[in-house]
């Protein structure tokens, strides 16, 4: 749209304005900018760009020019060209506004959106509709990658602007959605698109200096969204909880976990028949069960889970022979190994012995 293309209901009373300018020499009244305003909020809301806007007033200036014998003088003529300038002024001011409550409205919608869909809080077909406003469509599955730094972030804080900008910059519109949730940075993806989660695991580890992400897996539906979500929170709460090193842990790859701690009563009482002797240990059972990790963790090398622990071969060797001692088990047999393992497992998910559980 050019200015000559701007309807006059804009320029409404400003060659007006001019003339009575020119002949009394006064500024314009409060009132008079008010209406400046409102008409320049009314272009906003019509999706008048501002720039055909102003051009239009520019060119109503030059075509309404006051002539006659009042503007012979340099006096009148820095009059007219300062009524000029606050009516543009009060013109853009109110176009300004405008589209200041319009971003704040969009974002209102757009967090609203955000929460519902990761939550599961709305009408699952209200949210696909609303969806297609933000980019997504429901037609196929999608997953969740989700960031968590040292720190945390909100949407429009310059670590978050920084990874979207770099997928944008990578993938385009990939019907993605990049957004902050509890101060962490949360990625919607179709499913089929693993590369657009693994670069955005990447910029997000660059960009906040080591960050962890856990990725769900893909689910059908808008529902799926949440499930997806859920999953990644729920895999970054597991690799803390276990102490897990890597900076991209996907729930498809640890699934045995969320099995073996459904059954939390069971789970307790693998630990305590299995673990308690342990803290009749001089020094209590947090150093052998330590060992007991560091062993299972390094592939039951001896070498290298005495290097993790920064012990000789031969105490590592004395550990797990005080361990076979103790509970009967022995971590070298492979069917008593696995018993240890799954209670050393379930003493991580447990907190335990710090969080004691039940006989």
């Amino acid at each position: 749209m050019t200015g000559k293309d701007i309807p006059e209901d804009y320029l409404d009373g400003y060659a007006r304005l001019l003339g009575e300018v020119a002949a009394t020499g006064r500024r314009l009244t409060r009132e008079e900018l008010q209406e400046r305003r409102a008409l320049g909020e009314q272009a906003a809301e019509a999706g008048v760009r501002m720039r055909p806007l102003i051009t239009a007033h520019l060119a109503a200036t030059r075509a309404h020019w006051p002539t006659g014998p009042t503007m012979r003088s340099g006096v009148a003529v820095d009059r007219v060209l300062a009524a000029v300038e606050q009516a543009v002024d009060a013109v853009a001011e109110g176009y300004e506004r405008a589209q200041r409550i319009a971003v704040r409205q969009e974002e209102a919608a757009r967090r609203e959106f955000i929460d519902d869909l990761l939550h599961g809080r709305s009408d699952l077909g209200r949210l696909s509709a609303r969806a297609e406003r933000f980019g997504l469509r429901f037609s196929t599955a999608h997953a969740v990658a989700v960031a968590e730094g040292t720190i945390g972030y909100e949407e429009g804080d310059s670590v978050p602007r920084q990874v979207e900008q770099a997928l944008i910059a990578r993938f385009g519109d990939r019907s993605t959605l990049l957004t902050t949730k509890d101060g962490r940075m949360v990625c919607v993806a179709p499913g089929d698109q693993h590369d657009v989660l693994n670069y955005f695991a990447k910029q997000a580890y660059a960009a906040t200096g080591g960050s962890r992400v856990g990725i769900g897996r893909p689910r059908p539906g808008v529902g799926g969204v949440t499930h997806s979500y859920e999953e990644a929170l729920n895999t970054l709460d597991l690799a803390t909880r276990l102490a897990f090193d890597g900076p991209v842990l996907r729930a498809a790859d640890l699934l045995v976990f969320p099995v073996l701690s459904r059954d939390r009563q069971a789970m307790a009482d693998l630990v305590h028949h299995t673990l308690g002797p342990l803290e009749q240990a001089r020094g209590g059972a947090v150093p052998l069960l330590d060992t007991l990790s560091a062993y299972f963790d390094s592939g039951c090398v001896a070498a290298e889970a005495a290097r993790r622990l920064s012990l000789s071969v031969r105490a590592l060797t004395y550990r797990l022979a005080r361990i076979h001692r103790l509970t009967g088990a022995d971590p070298s047999d492979p069917v008593q190994r696995y018993t240890l393992q799954t209670a050393v497992i379930g003493a991580r998910l447990l907190d335990w012995p710090a969080r004691a559980t039940a006989p």
